[in-house]
């Protein structure tokens, strides 16, 4: 499993978008090409991603908008989260 929380995989798998906002899947896309871990028979992970986003206030639900096909919403970094997360800043405190 990566060194990272969660919410520190999902804020990086929102800066590498050129948009700063990805769907659910594109979230999902992310984390499979960059970690093994996410590629492996094990799917609750999905579950873990999921539960973050929602439960998260640094991250923030987009309407799509018209004429852009597919469900879900994309998901984002609240601006006032974003100092959270500067360069170096995303590794998994030790416990």
């Amino acid at each position: 499993k990566p060194p990272y929380s969660y919410i520190a995989l999902i804020v990086m798998a929102i800066q590498s978008s050129p948009s700063k906002r990805l769907t659910l899947s594109e979230i999902y896309q992310f984390l499979q090409s960059r970690f093994p871990f996410f590629r492996g028979s094990y799917q609750g992970w999905k579950n873990s991603v999921r539960h973050n986003l929602s439960l998260n206030e640094c991250f923030i639900k987009l309407p799509k908008g018209l004429g852009r096909p597919g469900k879900g919403h994309y998901w984002t970094i609240d601006p006032a989260s974003e100092f959270m997360f500067e360069e170096g800043s995303f590794r998994r405190r030790p416990r």
